[in-house]
């Protein structure tokens, strides 16, 4: 299989390894407080630590709290007792075949937003990045991903919220009716970008 014609998923975390693996444990992120190594323990705690699924998946919610926190030590453990480069390659392996999440259909839902936001993540925390450009089909995956993103960050948006893709003429999501509206255009990657808390790197127009 050609690098081309890996999913996304697979291609974005192969990147996101690539990147980690040059800049080394102390670069930032745009992960609030968050390390190229804090990140890394992340990714593999998520990756193989299915008891830590419930608290990533409901940290934003009072119930999911004491999941989250869970979540939090054993990522911190992780990165306290392992090496940076160990970090790093089990990032690049994924999980082992016999989790779910190794499977080729699970990871392309349940990770492609994931690796493309976090490889955003240390991509826009160093000086000088910009936008990368996208053949249409990884537009169009992130798209689906960007639209199930907006359901969450509507309900932070007064009124209605539009989702309008830019690459392509008349591709929209609306999330509510009434006023104010805010639409918010962009290329799909932004537009994730936007809908998942990254507004001041995101490059996309409001208004």
């Amino acid at each position: 299989m050609t690098s081309s014609s890996r999913p996304l998923a697979a291609r974005e975390r192969v990147a996101l390894a690539d990147l980690l693996e040059e800049l080394g444990p102390d670069a930032p992120t745009r992960c609030e407080g968050w390390t190229t190594a804090h990140l890394a323990a992340h990714l593999v705690t998520r990756d193989r630590r299915p008891d830590t699924t419930p608290g990533f998946a409901l940290e934003a919610t009072p119930v999911g709290r004491p999941f989250a926190a869970w979540s939090h030590h054993v990522e911190d453990r992780l990165r306290a007792g392992s090496r940076y480069a160990d970090l790093v390659a089990r990032v690049r392996s994924g999980p082992p075949r016999w989790l779910p999440a190794a499977w080729p259909p699970v990871s392309a839902v349940v990770d492609t937003a994931e690796y493309a936001i976090h490889h955003e993540d240390v991509r826009r925390a160093r000086p000088g990045w910009t936008p990368r450009a996208l053949p249409r089909g990884d537009q169009d995956r992130l798209w689906g991903n960007a639209v199930l993103f907006g359901r969450l960050a509507a309900g932070g948006v007064p009124g209605a919220l539009v989702l309008r893709r830019t690459d392509v003429p008349g591709v929209e999501r609306r999330y509510r009716s009434g006023t104010p509206e805010t639409v918010v255009a962009g290329e799909p990657l932004e537009l994730l970008l936007w809908a998942s808390g990254r507004r001041d790197v995101a490059r996309v127009t409001t208004g």
